[in-house]
């Protein structure tokens, strides 16, 4: 959270657990890099009094500021979207763009039932994710290597280059099991990776990071410290980028990369 005082508030506000809300509308916030916003997502609003209570936050929030708010809303019930817009918030709703044109063209209306896009239909799915997030906490930071042959990826990067948050992003929203595993001092040392990340080569993805936004990450994390310092970084960013060179993995920069995007 900003302690801007003149940071833009945002409320993101679902009748569900506001998930898909909150990643569109971080896609279109993305696209004001200069600006500072303060997200609060309020997942769960299915009752009128929980609406009540969302526009009573809002207008403190104007009045406190005196910058309006931006809500974005993603409600199957209509009515707390208008009920909403009365608040000093800039109310934009996610869905509202797409369901009428889609219920011209499919000639059906829209079924307006909360949690549709989670039915039974889609049991199998949902357990697939579940099992795929339990396998990357499992196999994070390096552990249990021996599952590699589950993995239908690996990432490796040294230690703070985004491998564990893209990780379980890509088994929250893909049901994709990843292991991910940091490329340390002892790696550089033998001058290569440990066998099982070489026996599955075919899987493994590199993640490289600029060394100086490592450095502000790493110092953020442990400050003044030997694994912060600046010719640490540079060194292990370089290593990193030859062992990538020397198994010709695939590799992408997170230096200016969403989570959304490096998925």
């Amino acid at each position: 959270m900003s302690s801007n005082p003149h940071a833009r508030q945002v409320y993101i506000i679902s009748d569900r657990t506001g998930v898909t809300a909150g990643t569109m509308s971080h896609t279109l916030l993305s696209q004001f890099p200069d600006i500072d916003f303060v997200r609060h997502t309020i997942p769960f609003v299915d009752a009128d009094d929980k609406v009540k209570a969302c526009i009573k936050q809002i207008n403190i929030a104007y009045e406190t500021s005196e910058l309006r708010p931006l809500v974005f809303v993603s409600f199957t019930d209509t009515n707390f979207t208008k009920e909403l817009s009365q608040s000093e918030g800039l109310v934009l709703d996610l869905f509202d763009p797409f369901i009428e044109p889609m219920e011209k063209l499919l000639k059906s209306d829209s079924s307006h039932v909360m949690g549709q896009a989670h039915g039974p239909s889609e049991s199998n799915d949902y357990m697939n994710r579940i099992d795929a997030i339990n396998y990357s906490m499992r196999s994070d930071d390096g552990l249990r290597m021996e599952g590699y042959e589950n993995a239908d990826l690996i990432l490796v990067g040294v230690s703070r280059a985004g491998k564990t948050p893209t990780s379980l992003y890509m088994a929250l929203h893909y049901g994709l099991r990843v292991a991910n595993y940091p490329i340390a001092d002892d790696d550089f040392e033998k001058g290569s990776l440990p066998d099982p990340i070489l026996d599955a080569r075919q899987k493994v993805f590199g993640l490289m990071i600029d060394p100086m936004q490592l450095h502000q990450i790493r110092q953020k994390r442990r400050p003044n410290s030997q694994y912060a310092q600046l010719s640490q970084c540079q060194s292990e960013a370089r290593q990193a980028q030859n062992f990538f060179k020397k198994y010709r993995f695939p590799c992408a920069d997170s230096t200016a990369m969403s989570i959304e995007e490096m998925a």
